[in-house]
């Protein structure tokens, strides 16, 4: 009895020994194949059996890498990998020091990398090594802004780190104002004046950025703000426009990029109705990752930005700061120092010696007072810069009376359509020669109508043009 049971004991752990090695050998299968989330949890558990195996670490750690996990812990595997001579380590200790801004760590493992597979050099590395050089640039030109506080919040609810004051406008997600089938990655950004909006929304194969005017009732006059996304490759989002009107900072994916969205600022040009080429916003701004909603608040003196750099899936970093008046970078010799400040690792380094930030965080954490808004006598957009809602707005003289004339046939247009529609009415109730005549009158009715809106929609463009002359 005793014989039989070592015989079953032994088939089973044959058996066991049997499913462990195909499951091993299908785990290279999918780690060849990219599959790494499968293969993951099968390397881990041979490596906990088997510590120092320098390809199970080597794997492992690829693992980590590639399906966005510890990054300590990658490194830590691939180093020991490293001691062992596998090629493959080096690459990837190389991208995780390029995410991790060490430069100088990230260029000498890819150097032995190249040294061990000299015939990849001007392939697997050569993107690998233009993007190294590219980042020690952005680098050595990071901002020395002042960052006084941050917030991790849900992507889904972000812009509730935003406290907006009221003159500079407000944010909103892009379902929460305009129907869709499906959720859309974007905002929605209305100016101070309520006047116009600008949002991102898809567009062919793309995302791009457009602006609506506000009209009596709603928005419209939807236009693109540019018919190629200001030149770049990929999607442009995440609107903000300062309350000149013709500033616009945006989020863009660009080839020429760092990697993801990346934070840019283009200028409106009324002169021929185009938009400056998009300029690149520096580090700490930008990083490896995605970074986007740049908002600046003239009135509290503080601006935000949200990044999902270093952070967990679905989560974002929203960072307050206090903005330059001009562009000044950050002059040291110390390189772990400029790398520190160019992926924050520390809030409190950018601090100016003896500031207290306290009242600023404050305020930028404070909730914005709306006050009662006076009632418009009406809303009338000249241009993206400015919207009137009161006739000594007007500048122009003959632009106003313009636009009275305007107002007063806009009156008379009401009244054509409320007596228009109570003959129709009427119209319905009666026959003979009641209904014969009605309908004449209806059909003048009408033709009035159509004249008044047309001259309604004439002396506006006059009264629009006439002042925009006045404005120059």
């Amino acid at each position: 009895m005793k014989y039989i049971s070592f015989i079953l004991s032994l088939c089973f752990c044959l058996t066991i020994t049997a499913q462990t090695k195909n499951d091993l050998s299908q785990a290279k299968i999918d780690y060849k194949n990219g599959e790494f989330s499968k293969a993951l949890p099968v390397f881990e558990r041979e490596l906990s059996s088997k510590p120092t195996d320098p390809f199970l670490n080597l794997w492992t750690g690829v693992c980590i890498f590639e399906t966005g996990g510890n990054i300590k812990l990658a490194e830590e595997y691939l180093l020991t990998a490293s001691k062992r001579n596998l090629p493959e380590s080096y690459l990837y200790l190389g991208d995780i020091y390029v995410n991790q801004y060490r430069v100088s760590e990230a260029k000498a493992q890819y150097d032995r990398y190249a040294k061990a597979r000299p015939k990849e050099k001007e392939t697997t590395l050569a993107n690998r090594n233009q993007y190294l050089e590219k980042l020690q640039r952005a680098i050595s030109r990071t901002e020395d802004i002042q960052i006084i506080d941050s917030l991790i919040v849900n992507k889904d609810a972000f812009l509730s780190a935003y406290k907006l004051s009221p003159d500079a406008g407000s944010l909103s997600a892009f379902n929460d104002v305009f129907e869709a089938n499906r959720k859309i990655e974007s905002t929605v950004y209305t100016n101070g004046k309520g006047s116009k909006i600008y949002f991102g929304q898809p567009a062919n194969d793309k995302i791009s950025l457009f602006s609506m005017d506000k009209l009596l009732n709603g928005y419209g006059n939807e236009k693109k703000i540019s018919n190629n996304n200001l030149g770049l490759t990929g999607n442009t989002n995440y609107p903000f426009v300062l309350t000149d009107g013709s500033t616009i900072y945006f989020a863009g994916e660009d080839e020429n990029g760092l990697g993801g969205y990346d934070i840019y600022v283009t200028r409106y040009n009324l002169n021929n109705d185009t938009y400056l080429t998009p300029e690149l916003l520096n580090m700490p701004f930008n990083s490896t990752a995605n970074d986007y909603l740049y908002v600046f608040d003239e009135e509290k003196g503080i601006g935000w930005f949200a990044t999902d750099r270093f952070q967990p899936e679905g989560l974002v970093c929203v960072y307050t700061f206090i903005p330059n008046e001009e562009v000044t970078l950050i002059e040291s010799d110390d390189e772990i120092y400029k790398e520190n400040r160019a992926k924050i690792a520390s809030i409190k380094s950018t601090w100016k010696p003896g500031k207290n930030y306290s009242t600023l965080i404050a305020n930028a954490r404070k909730e914005a007072v709306v006050a009662a808004k006076k009632v418009a006598d009406f809303t009338f957009v000249i241009n993206d810069r400015y919207t009137y809602n009161a006739y000594t707005d007007f500048k122009s003289a003959s632009a106003r009376n313009l636009y009275f004339e305007a107002n007063e046939k806009r009156k008379a247009l009401v009244s054509t359509e409320k007596e228009l529609e109570d003959k129709r009415t009427e119209y319905i109730t009666v026959s003979g020669n009641q209904r014969s005549s009605l309908a004449s009158i209806i059909q003048n009715l009408e033709t009035r109508q159509a004249q008044l809106y047309k001259e309604v929609q004439e002396l506006e463009i006059k009264a629009r043009n006439e002042e925009i002359k006045n404005l120059k």
